[in-house]
């Protein structure tokens, strides 16, 4: 099973030098290729294949006077930039993913290089092709063979090596067998990053709002500084690490409570989210509820544990999960319901139940067992939401 473990390097100033130049390399192949097939699929309607047409167009450049100094750089690194421009494009023209246009990369941000010849890992080091050995911080054996190498270059000048190695295990198999009381429904909000089907409700800890206050102060600095200038560069730096700083927050958050969920349970039952929204796009990205869900993917498949997911425009919240009787209107405001049948509902747990109730559905469609409950009546009704 191939596993990647994302390690901090700490390269000498001489194999900064090398790793920036690589990464400028890599960024201006993957801009300039955009350009050429932008181009010629605007003005020509002609899409141009990535392994036909892209690189010998790489292999030409670098026998050229102008371009000569990408000889300097892992051709693994390069083609591998035009194979990911390429997946870019397939993205932004697959209906189901709504990705968007591929854009130009700045040299000011992310910055990364995919290497998977000559590469190597020790207790204390990394080895990628051209270059010496660079001191890594390895907090966690590498085991099987590496495969490949990415490096990375964050925006606040750190960098980072994904390593990707097999180790030789097969995937766990998935439980065949689950028990009802095992299967959880999640219901994400913004108020609540997570409301299950149990009645637990894990607070938003909103990291980026929190944080409003000290990045308005630090880009206000870096705005009012000279473009070029050493105390913009400096600013700049500030506000990346204030970034990072909520970044890493949230990650840490989402990890823990994904292991937890997934520890505790047999399935775990998710909505598929809509993530797009105008009126709430930085609640929705402070929330970051399609990073937790991947979490989420990829423990459950590590656990033998499943991760189901239900269409987004099921009614869950509008349905009760007790007679199933389905209300006209719910407006975002109701947070507590009254059904006709005399049940009251808090609006999320009983929207989660019900995430769960059709989980459990989708699990038996794909035959699965899964016994009921301890003491749930025959005709499946679930408790009464709180």
């Amino acid at each position: 099973m191939l596993k990647a473990t994302k390690v901090r390097i700490y390269p000498t100033p001489k194999q900064a030098d090398f790793l920036n130049r690589q990464f400028g390399s890599v960024r201006f192949v993957w801009n300039k290729v955009l350009a050429i097939k932008t181009h010629y699929y605007r003005v020509r309607e002609q899409n141009l294949s990535p392994k036909k047409d892209l690189k010998p167009l790489l292999a030409t450049a670098k026998k050229s006077r102008k371009y000569s100094w990408l000889k300097e750089t892992d051709s693994i690194a390069l083609q591998q930039s035009i194979i990911n421009l390429d997946k870019a494009f397939q993205n932004f023209f697959n209906p189901k993913l709504q990705a968007r246009f591929p854009r130009f990369k700045s040299k000011h941000g992310k910055q990364s290089s995919y290497h998977c010849t000559s590469v190597s890992v020790g207790n204390d080091w990394i080895k990628v092709p051209e270059c010496q050995p660079i001191k890594a911080r390895v907090h966690r054996e590498i085991a099987g063979k590496v495969k490949s190498i990415t490096l990375t270059r964050t925006a606040s000048d750190k960098y980072y090596a994904s390593i990707l190695a097999e180790d030789g295990q097969s995937e766990s198999k998935p439980v065949a067998a689950l028990q009802a009381s095992k299967v959880v429904g999640i219901d994400a909000g913004l108020t609540d990053i997570a409301i299950t089907s149990n009645g637990l409700k894990t607070s938003n800890p909103r990291f980026l709002k929190n944080a409003q206050r000290n990045l308005k102060r630090k880009q206000k600095v870096l705005s009012r500084c000279k473009k070029g200038s050493k105390g913009r560069a400096k600013a700049r730096l500030l506000v990346a690490k204030a970034h990072e700083r909520v970044a890493f927050a949230r990650n840490d958050f989402q990890h823990k409570l994904s292991r937890q969920l997934v520890d505790e349970n047999q399935a775990v039952v998710v909505e598929t989210l809509k993530v797009k929204n105008h009126c709430l796009a930085r609640s929705i990205a402070d929330a970051g509820w399609h990073s937790f869900v991947i979490k989420l993917d990829y423990k459950a498949k590590q656990a033998g544990k499943h991760l189901v997911k239900i269409d987004q425009w099921f009614a869950s919240s509008k349905t009760c999960s007790c007679c199933d009787r389905k209300q006209e209107e719910m407006p975002l405001n109701v947070r507590s319901w009254t059904c006709d049948c005399g049940a009251v509902h808090d609006r999320d747990i009983n929207a989660a139940i019900n995430i769960k109730r059709q989980g459990i559905l989708k699990l038996k469609a794909e035959g699965l067992s899964v016994s009921a409950d301890e003491g749930q009546r025959k005709s499946g009704t679930l408790p009464v939401a709180a």
